[in-house]
Formats: C-alpha cells, structure tokens, sequence
C-alpha cells in the first residue's frame, strides 16, 4: 500500500468538505475513557533509508520460531504442519486473488466449485452428512456449535469438558453473554485427562475437544451416549484434524457436530492472522446449520453447475429466521486447505496421520525416561502431550531453553505441552531431550 501523507491545507480542505471542525471530532462517538488523551511517541522524523536501518533493528530483536537454527515444539491449538509449495502455487493462481461471496454463480463457478470440495473433504473428515462453507475459525465454530445445538434441541445450557481449548471456552462465554443461555464445564480426571460426567440434567449438548487441549483422546463414543441418552447433542471440536487420519471419525463415534481448526494445514500460523473454521453435522440438521451451504445442481442444458443453496443470514429475505450473523467464508485459506489435503489423498493422509503419531511416541517415550519426568496422563494421545517436569518450574525450562533457541512448548505451572509433527527429525527430538535435561537441576 503506497504511503501518502497529507498537509496541513490537505487535511483543512478535507475537513471542510466533510462539515468538520476539526480531526478530533471523527472520534468523537468513542468513548472518552478508552482514548489516548497524549500525543503518540513517534520519534524523530527519518528518512527511507534510516527508517529502514531502524526497522531491521527492531526485527533483530525478535528469534522467531522459523529462524535459522531454531527448533519449535509449539501447538496448544495451533501446530504447524509441512504445507507444500504446490499449495502457493496453486493459490498464486489470478484467478483466487479476488474470492469473495459468489452471489452470481454465473461468474463464480471457479469459487463455488473450490467451496464445494471443501464441504465435501470436511464432511467426510468429520464422518458426518453436510458440512457448510467454513467459518471463520476452529473457537467460532465451537460457539456457533452451542447456538446450532440449541436451535436443534430447544434447550439453552450447554455442558463444556475443561478439556476444550480454553480460547474456544472464552469464545463460547462471549457469544452466549448476551443471551439467556448459560454452560458449566466438566472436569478433567485426574490419572487420565479425559472428561468425566457427573448427571447432565436438559442441557442442550455436551462439547469436547479430542484430542483435547492437552493432547488426550477422548473416549467418545461412551460421552456420546450419555449425551444421547439425555436427549442433549455430542459436540466434537478439534484443533488437529490430522488426527482423524488415525482415530475413528467423531460422527462413526455418535458425534451429531463437529467442528475445528484447519489452519495448520492450511497456511500455518500467521501471526494472529485468519483461520479457517471446519464445521459439519448430521444431515437431518441441514436447515440448522450456520453460515452458508454450496450445493451441486444442473442448468438448462444439463450441465452441472454449483450455486448458493442455503444462506439464511441477517441480511438475507429470512432474516428472522438467520441461523448465524456470518458474512463471509475463509475461501482463500479454506482453498489451502482443500489443495493441501487433496494433494495428499487418502493414503497420504493417512500415512502423515501415521508419521505424526509415531514421532510423538518416541518423545513421549525419551522424555518421560528422563530422572523426575512423567507423562501427567495416562490416556493415548496423538501428537501433543503434557509432560511433568523436573522441579515443578515448566515456565523456567521453557525460558532457558528459549534462550539457545528452542521453543519447548508451552508451560502452565509444573507441566509442559509438547506438540511433535511431521517437520521433527529424530535429532530434534534428541536434542529437545538432551538440552531439557541439562537446564534443569
């Protein structure tokens, strides 16, 4: 984007045109309390050249995980996996630089088509009938879950697993804060790290994340009866979807929705930036769904063709009966992810599910054979796991260990979250576990 500054005449015949006095009275619907009432510190004024020199400073500050020489165990909601490059390239393409919601499917028959083999892959990740064209991320999708469910079910409380991501958790308290609706969340055991339930009582439906944020596979065929069995829906949300690969889908496991987080898969992490929701159901819940539904359909002349088939939003003709206030799909990162995973078919995803699984065996393995390292659950898992560290000071190893550029995984109190993917060589492994050992007494 080009940087055009104004004059002070600039921005007095601006202001003029527009009936202001003055720049500050654009702001003035913003509540006085949250406004800077200082001038910004920027410095003194620097040419290109400084500027540059003084940025590059400012960038030498930062180790990122991606550096040269830096070795990253990093997930708790968002592991980065090996995104091919045929993957940019394909999406480099003209053609997608413009996606938006293709309302006339006369000229969005590329985009429709790329959405529609996107709900298809979703659907059958999930193992479940209709899946919908993306949401903004995996914590949305979870709340627009509860909201789905209660559309389904007629009831307003929700059971949440202290298992779930607990920026998911957040998500779900704000969009239900301006309802009547309410949820209480279900403990975690103690030896295993799965979701244990006491009665449910009406709720409208029991949600948990597997593998949940600690990296521990839920048991959810037996959570999906007692749902069922209360007449409340099975909720399945996930931040690693590779892990279906393999486990058994959570609609074969008695799941009735199941949402998560593609963005590993997708783009990777982009410093806070956009995530693409998954999101799919059972099929006789179709006209509950959120968002908005591609479907497949003929012309006049028989051929086939993609159109908008269910968009009940806000600003649609049923605006009453709107079934979510989402606006738009992630089409490009939806179109990563879609790219990526029919790139590697269903043998390849199987077999990268595989790689996965086994390289964190082996860490789990080296590590909890270290003197005064334990694995906190019992439970399976896949490729994240909490590990018990020596001394009790999970937050200490992962400090010291930053400072020789290894990112352990996240730290809460004596426990530390390692995530293990495809990207971990066995001398990375070997070397998270030599230098773990030695920075701590």
């Amino acid at each position: 984007m080009r940087y055009l500054p104004h004059t002070e005449a600039d921005v007095a015949r601006m202001l003029k045109v527009i009936g202001a006095p003055a720049v500050e009275a654009l702001f003035a619907h913003i509540p006085a309390a949250v406004r800077s009432q200082r001038p910004l510190d920027l410095g003194p004024a620097l040419d290109e050249a400084a500027l540059l020199d003084h940025l590059g400073e400012i960038a030498a500050q930062s180790r990122p995980a991606g550096a040269e020489g830096a070795l990253s165990f990093l997930g708790a909601g968002l592991t980065p996996h090996h995104v091919p490059t045929a993957v940019d390239a394909l999406l480099g393409r003209a053609e997608w630089y413009t996606s938006y919601t293709p309302y006339q499917p006369e000229i969005s028959q590329g985009t429709l088509q790329a959405i529609f083999e996107f709900q298809t892959i979703v659907a059958e990740l999930f193992g479940l009938g209709v899946a919908n064209a993306s949401m903004y991320d995996g914590a949305s999708a979870a709340a627009e879950a509860i909201l789905m469910a209660k559309r389904v079910t007629g009831r307003g409380h929700a059971v949440i697993s202290a298992g779930l991501h607990p920026h998911y958790v957040a998500t779900a308290e704000t969009y239900l804060s301006g309802l009547t609706d309410s949820f209480q969340l279900a403990p975690l055991d103690d030896r295993t790290g799965r979701t244990t339930l006491s009665e449910l009582g009406e709720v409208s439906c029991l949600v948990v994340q597997s593998p949940n944020y600690w990296g521990v596979v839920e048991d959810l065929p037996a959570l999906a009866q007692a749902a069922h069995a209360r007449g409340a829906l099975l909720v399945v949300a996930t931040t690693e979807p590779l892990a279906y690969g393999a486990l058994e889908s959570p609609g074969a496991c008695g799941a009735d929705i199941a949402c998560g987080e593609g963005i590993g898969l997708a783009t990777g992490p982009s410093l806070g930036g956009p995530g693409v929701g998954l999101f799919a159901a059972r099929t006789e819940h179709t006209r509950k769904l959120p968002g908005r539904l591609i479907g497949e359909t003929v012309d006049h002349q028989g051929r086939r063709g993609y159109v908008l088939t269910l968009a009940t939003r806000e600003q649609h003709i049923r605006r009453e009966q709107a079934t979510s206030n989402i606006c738009t799909n992630q089409g490009l990162i939806a179109l990563a992810f879609t790219i990526h995973l029919c790139l590697l078919g269903r043998r390849g995803w199987r077999e990268l599910s595989a790689l996965n699984l086994a390289k964190a065996e082996y860490a789990k393995r080296q590590l909890a054979s270290l003197r005064g390292f334990s694995l906190r659950y019992t439970a399976p898992t896949f490729n994240e796991f909490a590990l018990r560290v020596r001394g009790g000071d999970a937050a200490r190893a992962v400090e010291k260990l930053a400072e020789h550029n290894l990112f352990a995984g996240v730290a809460e109190n004596d426990t530390l979250l390692v995530s293990v993917t495809e990207k971990h060589r066995k001398g990375d492994i070997d070397r998270l576990v030599k230098e773990l050992n030695e920075v701590l007494p």
